[in-house]
């Protein structure tokens, strides 16, 4: 039987993995980086626009301290993704016509003084507010100018008695959608930021 002779490996020949294979194996990894480098410089434009609003997101503990109305009110506040609306402690409160509008009238605390400031806004609805022990409440709706932070924006506002509960004010997740992320383990992480005199009237 003849014997098989096998021709030992050559390095330096055009093999598979020889120069022109390395020269290749070069190209394709000088490729991949500018890939890479054009990825990450696409990457912002790219991304959908619900993930840049959440940049744009600020965070805050779930009591605050923030403005309310062109009157200034200073008031403790409690942040509560649990409710949908805001409410406000009010008193007296009387809905009433002038012309053909609907109007509200009704007294808040000014905690600076403790006396009770009178206050009228146009009536945007009335809402049923279910509650645990009581049959539900129908409750006056009206939009306040609401400081927090630095961020100012009209919200709506139910008017209700809150005087058994420990703050006067609750921010609902309505004033707080798209703009305001809670920290439950934080309380006053900022002071309102704003002129009420300057608030649009």
């Amino acid at each position: 039987m003849s014997a098989i002779f096998v021709k030992p490996y050559n390095a330096q020949s055009r093999s598979f993995d020889g120069p022109a294979h390395a020269h290749g194996a070069r190209n394709l990894r000088r490729c991949r980086l500018i890939l890479l480098i054009l990825v990450a410089a696409l990457a912002p434009a790219l991304l959908p626009a619900a993930h840049a609003s959440e940049v744009e997101k600020t965070i805050f503990g779930h009591v605050e301290r923030v403005i309310i109305s062109e009157q200034g009110f200073s008031l403790k506040a409690r942040l509560d993704t649990g409710a949908q609306t805001s409410s406000l402690d009010a008193h007296n409160i009387v809905r009433f016509r002038r012309g053909d509008a609907r109007f509200v009238r009704f007294d808040v605390m000014d905690p600076d003084t403790g006396d009770f400031v009178t206050l009228e806004r146009p009536l945007v609805r009335n809402v049923r507010i279910r509650q645990h022990t009581a049959p539900p409440m129908r409750r006056p709706v009206v939009t306040m100018w609401l400081c927090l932070g630095h961020k100012v924006r009209e919200v709506e506002v139910n008017l209700t008695p809150r005087s058994e509960f420990l703050y006067p004010f609750l921010i609902g997740r309505s004033a707080m959608r798209g703009s305001i992320i809670v920290d439950p383990e934080l309380t006053f992480t900022a002071r309102p930021e704003c002129d009420p005199a300057e608030f649009p009237e």
